[in-house]
């Protein structure tokens, strides 16, 4: 078993700017090298704009290399509760971006001719409970007639020919959700925003930032550079001078484990119709097929904002054990990575972008990162240059959470409650 990204171990590497002083004047600094930083980089490139992105490892070191390879439509929360929480239009919005997050993908996978086995899959929400069912069903018959006609609610019966588990009592189906290589995804997006004009340094965490005129000046152990405009793109791996935003994201850590290749038995026998798949627990799992039939499997089986060998490790077992509990013919199956990474979460569930402390920024995904990060990179990119704001994330309060600054220290007691919930409903 290797404790690295699947992602990371099986997508080309991207060399970036050389390893030079970094110094200069440019237009727009975007920190952070997922897929939000590189989105807006892109789009800000060829719009003439000169353009810095400065990341502290490697681009897709973070989330955008460390997820579960889905790209799912819909809300992390019930459209029912996003309607009572933000009012009709404002969650139609929403929901109506996430599907719009999934085609700016496709779109920009097509321009940029990025081999990255982009496939619109569908999404299976899974029914853990009969009580869950009941409420995935009044979910639907809302999404369905409001917003998202491309739905379909499957019987226990009709999961027959999805999934070969007896663990689950029906599903609503997603059909507009997709699945991708996420790090051959990020690499040439990266290449495609480099392509453009931006420079990319890695290496280059963020140490300092110091107002000037109108911009600011960031610093960095190899030098530093000015911009006009400064984009925020770091999400869970927020560090450095930073503070607001560190107290109002909850880093939680995502793990996840790739099973050996399966054979076209085994595949028969566990998801014969190859999409992705969510279960409805509060502390539930997520898993798919791999471009080389892999099974990746992830969930958050231990409430924990690290991330390292040791953690992941720990995680690890824990999810091989409901792998087997989920589809018992893949007891024992070879077990070829394990990794982690951090998910940056808000206090309700949902994404935050605009302007504030200075600078622009978008995060707090709230685990739809990999779909909804690049397009936001494309609409802070316009909001930037004076092209229109297409923020539906516009105007939300997003106060700090109390106590919090930083470290999530209240972690272990949110996973008791959840997996408590999931006990009793």
């Amino acid at each position: 078993m290797q404790f690295k990204s699947y992602w990371h171990d099986t997508a080309p590497q991207f060399v970036g700017a050389p390893q030079g002083p970094i110094e200069g004047q440019v237009d727009v600094a975007v920190i952070g090298g997922g897929f939000t930083g590189l989105s807006a980089a892109r789009s800000l490139a060829k719009s003439g704009a000169r353009v810095a992105l400065l990341e502290a490892e490697h681009v897709g070191h973070g989330g955008s290399g460390r997820n579960g390879g889905h790209l799912n439509n819909g809300l992390a929360h019930s459209y029912l509760a996003a309607k009572t929480s933000l009012g009709p239009e404002r969650a139609q919005a929403i929901y109506r971006t996430l599907d719009a997050a999934v085609d700016t993908i496709e779109r920009i996978v097509n321009e940029e001719g990025i081999a990255c086995d982009f496939r619109r899959a569908g999404k299976l929400k899974l029914a853990s409970k009969p009580t869950h069912f009941e409420q995935i069903a009044r979910n639907f018959e809302a999404v369905n007639r409001e917003v998202d006609p491309d739905t379909a609610l499957l019987s226990r019966a009709d999961l027959r020919g999805e999934i070969g588990s007896d663990a689950f009592y029906g599903a609503m189906l997603s059909k507009k959700s997709a699945m991708m290589h996420m790090g051959r995804f990020v690499h040439g997006l990266a290449e495609a925003a480099a392509r453009h004009g931006a420079t990319i340094y890695q290496q280059a965490p963020v140490t300092g930032r110091t107002k000037v005129g109108n911009g600011w000046c960031l610093s960095t152990p190899r030098g530093s550079l000015t911009a006009d405009s400064v984009l925020l793109a770091t999400n869970a791996y927020t560090l450095g001078p930073f503070g607001y935003f560190r107290r109002r994201l909850i880093p939680v850590g995502s793990f996840i484990v790739a099973t050996r290749p399966l054979d076209k038995g085994e595949i028969a026998a566990t998801l014969p119709g190859n999409r992705t798949c969510v279960t409805s627990l509060n502390v539930g799992n997520y898993f798919r097929l791999s471009p080389d039939n892999r099974l990746i499997f992830g969930g958050r089986p231990r409430f924990s904002a690290v991330s390292d060998a040791v953690s992941d490790a720990k995680s690890g077992r824990i999810l091989q054990a409901r792998l087997a509990k989920i589809f018992p013919h893949l007891d024992g199956v070879e077990v070829d990575y394990c990794w982690g990474g951090l998910v940056g979460m808000t206090k309700d569930r949902f994404p935050r972008a605009g302007y504030a402390d200075g600078l622009y920024y978008a995060m707090g995904y709230s685990g739809h990162g990999a779909q909804l990060s690049t397009h936001m990179g494309t609409v802070m990119a316009d909001l930037i240059s004076g092209n229109g704001d297409g923020n539906p994330f516009r105007d939300i309060k997003w106060p700090s959470v109390p106590g919090h600054f930083g470290k999530p220290w209240f972690l272990p007691a949110v996973g008791l409650y959840f997996n408590l919930l999931d006990r009793i409903r």
